[in-house]
């Protein structure tokens, strides 16, 4: 069994508003990624960093290990709770997944212990895949306090998924387009009035 793990655990200080609750063209953002991951038939699990009201009844939902330690505990909280080999890891508030490329970055995973888009040498650690293998490495890094997940691409066998790849399914990488800020929302509404016609807005 494959998984996917959507970190909710961003307190949206910039937002303004809990992230996953913020709502985008009438769904609230962590519907959006739940939406673009159905097509892949994957176990899904949220990983959040407090007991926050999350509106996912229908999936699982595990909390931060350790809390307040960032994105990287958020990996290793979700992969100690994963059934599966390998697990994708997304952010909530990424509403423009594609699920054709998230399918072809699981086809790559043989051989390696990470998948990770890599555009321009900036890597995309919250859209890749991590196997168990990744357990181990985490639990170190956060007993000495690394949590950049640059400490751990940099010990393990990693599959970089390049530009050229990524332009096949995604050439505007709307894939990586995240919500960080308002304007970032209103940019959001717009693209999906473009993606996805105003039938699909409030």
């Amino acid at each position: 069994m494959l998984t996917s793990i959507i970190l909710a655990g961003g307190r949206g200080r910039r937002l303004g508003q809990h992230k996953p609750s913020t709502k985008l063209a009438g769904m609230s953002l962590i519907e959006w990624v739940i939406q673009s991951l159905d097509p892949l038939k994957t176990e899904i699990i949220v990983v959040n960093a407090s007991p926050h009201d999350i509106p996912t009844p229908s999936v699982r939902t595990v909390y931060d290990v350790i809390p307040g330690k960032g994105p990287l505990v958020g990996i290793y909280s979700g992969l100690k709770a994963s059934e599966g080999p390998a697990s994708l890891v997304v952010a909530c508030d990424m509403p423009f997944l594609n699920s054709s490329l998230l399918y072809y970055m699981f086809t790559l995973l043989s051989g390696y212990d990470i998948v990770i888009p890599r555009i321009d040498e900036k890597v995309e650690p919250l859209h890749a895949i991590y196997s168990k293998s990744c357990l181990g490495p985490i639990e170190e890094l956060l007993r000495r306090d690394e949590l950049q997940t640059s400490n751990l691409l940099s010990q393990l066998n990693v599959r970089y998924v390049s530009e050229e790849e990524l332009n096949k399914f995604d050439p505007e990488h709307l894939s990586f387009f995240n919500i960080n800020t308002k304007a970032d929302l209103e940019q959001a509404e717009k693209i999906a009035q473009r993606l996805y016609g105003i039938d699909k807005l409030p």
